[in-house]
């Protein structure tokens, strides 16, 4: 079992870092004991996001074997263990850092992921973005509405205020869906069709006749049902690429 050492001038700290935790660590610090200062008084996440792991991607820490709190002070001798987040895995019992897997799933995304945001609403998932949100206004966002930020900026996840939130570490686009859905446990809750990619509002059904002057001659030839979003007019049809969509859900899915 490999640990990494935090040492100081009073002794040392020895921490654990389980699963995809490691991926947040430089090549040569994964899964094998190394040292950094420890100076004086230091809680247990301000040691871990030093390591550059943001608070929100670790749901249960151990010291000597006993759940603990983020604010809980180091000790010199103290053995850490910490783990990511259990959003699938049942734990009770067990103190956790958060409250449990979002079942109102919501999200608020950074400005660097506007094509997940669109994904995300195509899924069904309840998704604000606007490319020009401010750390301060996703911190808002998140507190006022309960959402959880989804994010690739570490540093946005370290602040205090944030309870809820994702490191998105892939820069592919249809990785970084799955990156999300996995890690809230969101199979069973997508709901695809039912919002606007582009607003975020809700798609609701609307009549043939008012939609065909605002659709292609040769799709309202053979189409008859049309959804349109109640926010911004946007208007929806099962077009050609309507069983690709649904292939690439049920793969989501587990199907």
């Amino acid at each position: 079992m490999a640990y990494a050492v935090v040492m100081g001038e009073t002794g040392c700290v020895t921490f654990r870092f389980y699963e995809e935790l490691n991926d947040l660590l430089p090549e040569n610090r994964r899964k094998r004991d190394f040292a950094v200062p420890l100076a004086g008084r230091r809680s247990v996440k301000d040691a871990i996001e030093s390591l550059n792991v943001p608070h929100t991607e670790v749901d249960l820490i151990l010291i000597n074997g006993v759940p603990v709190g983020f604010d809980t002070l180091l000790a010199p001798g103290d053995r850490v263990s910490v783990y990511p987040l259990f959003e699938t895995l049942d734990i009770a019992g067990v103190q956790r850092l958060r409250e449990r897997p979002l079942r109102d799933p919501k999200f608020v995304c950074d400005v660097h992921l506007g094509k997940l945001a669109g994904k995300l609403r195509l899924l069904g998932l309840d998704t604000l973005y606007r490319n020009d949100y401010t750390d301060v206004e996703l911190v808002t966002i998140q507190e006022r509405e309960r959402r959880a930020i989804l994010a690739c900026d570490r540093n946005l996840l370290k602040s205090n205020r944030v309870t809820r939130g994702c490191l998105v570490r892939s820069r592919v686009v249809p990785a970084q869906v799955c990156e999300v859905v996995r890690r809230f446990d969101l199979a069973g809750d997508l709901r695809p069709f039912t919002r606007c990619a582009a607003c975020n509002g809700i798609l609701a059904d609307v009549d043939a006749a008012m939609a065909r002057p605002r659709i292609p001659a040769q799709t309202a030839a053979w189409c008859d049902r049309y959804r349109q979003c109640v926010s911004c007019g946007t208007l929806y049809w099962e077009g050609t690429h309507f069983a690709r969509i649904q292939a690439w859900v049920d793969g989501l899915r587990g199907g």
